[in-house]
């Protein structure tokens, strides 16, 4: 039989075989760190307890093993402090979001609702451009109107449409796209389109907060760019 942790016994003592088997039950029963730390001490102290006088426990083996024992039981406090973070940040998001109910907001979306002759969109750029265009297409994907916004700096621009078409009449209301180029030189600056949206209700799970938003949809709560 090989020995354990450098005892050299060949027949493990009756207090061994107990300490080892009465605490693997209890392990299995509640998995704690402090049922493998009481494991871990017990069968320490009963290996010092049975050490062949002529071949001792290494003490350097002994240490990397409470070493080991301090790392997992550190690991365990680390999570626990962090779930418990995660619990109070989804419950300040939750109280935050809360308040943005029957605010507007701009948020990803290619989606223009046009209504009463209104419509209110946005952009987002990452660095300036010295070149930004708005191309408003309809249900088909023609193009109904270009806006020619000329140099914009970084960050998020609101935006708004009277329903005017390029031909010089007046869009019906409904739901149209639009899609937005902006060039800094001749490199080109990726902007992202942003649609407009009420906030409608919150709710909570597993895949954190959402926020109920007409026209738009369940969006995430930071992909808020803007609120209106």
């Amino acid at each position: 039989m090989s020995s354990i942790a450098g005892v050299a016994n060949t027949t493990p003592s009756a207090d061994l075989l107990a300490s080892v088997n009465g605490t693997k039950a209890a392990a299995a029963a509640t998995g704690s760190v402090e049922e493998t730390q009481d494991r871990f001490l017990k069968l320490l102290v009963t290996q010092m307890k049975n050490q062949d006088p002529l071949n001792p426990l290494d003490s350097a083996q002994v240490t990397s093993q409470l070493a080991q024992l301090s790392t997992v039981s550190g690991i365990d406090k680390v999570n626990t402090t962090l779930e418990s973070l995660k619990t109070s940040f989804q419950s300040n998001e939750s109280v935050q979001a809360a308040g943005l109910i029957g605010h507007g907001v701009l948020a990803p979306s290619k989606s223009i609702s046009l209504s009463s002759g209104k419509a209110i969109f946005g952009i987002d750029l990452p660095s300036p451009a010295d070149k930004v265009q708005v191309v408003v297409k309809d249900a088909a994907g023609n193009a109904v109107h270009t806006i020619d916004l000329g140099p914009e700096d970084t960050g998020t621009t609101a935006l708004t449409w009277d329903g005017s078409k390029d031909d010089g009449t007046k869009a019906v209301d409904g739901t149209y796209t639009f899609e937005v180029t902006a060039k800094q030189g001749a490199t080109a600056v990726v902007a992202t389109a942003l649609g407009f949206g009420e906030v409608g209700s919150v709710s909570t799970g597993t895949a954190g907060v959402k926020l109920n938003v007409t026209g738009l949809g369940p969006i995430n709560f930071n992909d808020v760019r803007q609120i209106l």
